[in-house]
């Protein structure tokens, strides 16, 4: 394979290019490194390779003329990639991809990035190797050249020992242990000692799953798993988000079509629905709000049908979510119930099917940015009835989460499926 490096800093790749399993794959001609020295295609005295941005701001850009010519130098660049924290996410799925290349160029940008038009030019890939910011690209361009690398044949030594590492099948690896057996009493776990290779195999599994679910639950949803996985990743205590999030549905102050405060009935399918995804959720409580006597009347009727009623014995399960729910007159009782169970007040959102165009209203809030909320103290998350809540709950809140299909000009969900919608993209745990 070859890749060609094209750099200000070529230099930057000489000690790890050199190092370990890369050194010999360069060693034997497995891997061949073309180094690419920008400079080389600057004009002038000083040969600059930099200058200032169009329209001001800090930093320096690299010029288009030595780009160009750098790459044009290059007789077969293959795939050109651009290290780039704008960048596609590099995953073991992509380096298994471009494993398969006979050449690829690597781009390292510099200083504040380079001339947007080389993009324009050349069939450019941005890839990033993490949300953060370096300072070039040549830290990049050597992660996904060993993970590029290191799956060509004989570059390992072993025809399977890329294949049973980290992200391979989409788990974190098992660990590893070598003698002595015993380490100041620090042992290997007795499985491994005792030639099962049954066992042995069935312990690296859970292993696995233990290690993923507990450091990088996110790669969950991607792994391919077993029933017998499923079963064994239920038995794993876990942390649920979940538990600190709170929903409640205002029926009163909300707004009609015509913008006036009005009362909207309760319903059987809102209490009904909505307690489900609580409960399947996990969540801290649903609460249904309003001060009407005989709405309230109508809630706790609806309530005792399913929690102690003919409800209850037709479907256990329905008795179980509406367990989940409570009926108060106001959006304050509510926030000292949770405070009495919790010891904490609740940071309150309202949520909303409009995005907020009152002059100098605060940009909307972000799913993380709830997210961030809920690890740490329990959020109060207020629905709407109606056309919308009324601004004197709004002003109770700390900011109005953003639509769910913010960028759409059809918004019109309702209640019920904005909530299980919003909830689900807030806990955002599969796992």
């Amino acid at each position: 394979m070859n890749f060609h490096l094209v750099s200000i800093f070529p230099h930057y790749f000489d000690s790890p290019l050199s190092s370990g399993l890369m050194g010999k794959a360069v060693d034997n001609g497995l891997v061949n490194l073309d180094y690419v020295d920008v400079r080389h295609f600057a004009g002038g005295i000083h040969k600059s390779v930099d200058d200032r941005p169009f329209g001001g701001g800090p930093g320096m850009l690299l010029k288009l003329d030595p780009m160009v010519k750098a790459l044009d130098s290059i007789e077969s660049p293959g795939r050109i990639i651009m290290l780039s924290p704008r960048g596609k996410p590099l995953s073991q799925a992509r380096v298994r991809e471009l494993s398969q290349e006979e050449d690829i160029t690597l781009i390292s940008g510099r200083y504040e990035g380079i001339d947007e038009r080389l993009l324009d030019l050349y069939p450019i890939e941005l890839v990033s190797v993490g949300d953060f910011v370096l300072n070039g690209g040549e830290a990049g361009a050597v992660c996904l050249m060993e993970a590029v690398a290191r799956l060509l044949p004989e570059f390992m030594g072993h025809t399977d020992s890329g294949e049973e590492e980290s992200f391979s099948a989409g788990l974190l690896e098992y660990p590893h242990y070598t003698r002595p057996d015993d380490w100041d009493g620090h042992k290997v776990p007795e499985v491994l000692r005792g030639g099962d290779h049954g066992k042995i195999a069935q312990w690296r599994r859970e292993c696995s799953l233990e290690t993923t679910l507990e450091d990088r639950p996110d790669v969950l949803p991607e792994a391919s798993l077993t029933v017998e996985d499923i079963d064994y990743l239920r038995t794993l205590s876990r942390t649920r988000l979940g538990r600190n999030l709170y929903i409640a549905l205002v029926h009163y102050p909300v707004m009609n079509k015509f913008g006036e405060k009005v009362a909207v009935s309760v319903t059987n399918l809102d209490l009904h629905d909505m307690s489900r995804v609580a409960r399947s959720y996990g969540l801290g409580g649903f609460y249904a709000t309003t001060p009407i006597e005989d709405q309230k009347a109508l809630a706790h009727k609806l309530l005792t049908h399913w929690k102690d009623g003919a409800g209850s014995a037709a479907n256990p399960d329905r008795a179980e979510a509406f367990s989940k729910v409570k009926v108060f007159d106001d959006i304050e009782s509510a926030v000292l119930d949770i405070e009495a169970q919790t010891g904490q007040c609740p940071r309150l959102a309202a949520t909303s099917a409009r995005l907020d165009r009152r002059k100098k209203a605060e940009p909307a809030l972000t799913y993380k940015e709830v997210q961030s909320w809920l690890a740490n103290s329990p959020v109060l998350l207020i629905f709407g009835t109606g056309h919308g809540l009324a601004e004197e709950v709004l002003s109770k809140t700390e900011g109005i989460l953003r639509p769910v299909r913010y960028l759409d000009d059809y918004n019109h969900l309702s209640v019920r499926s904005a909530v299980a919608i919003i909830v689900d993209r807030l806990i955002a745990d599969e796992y």
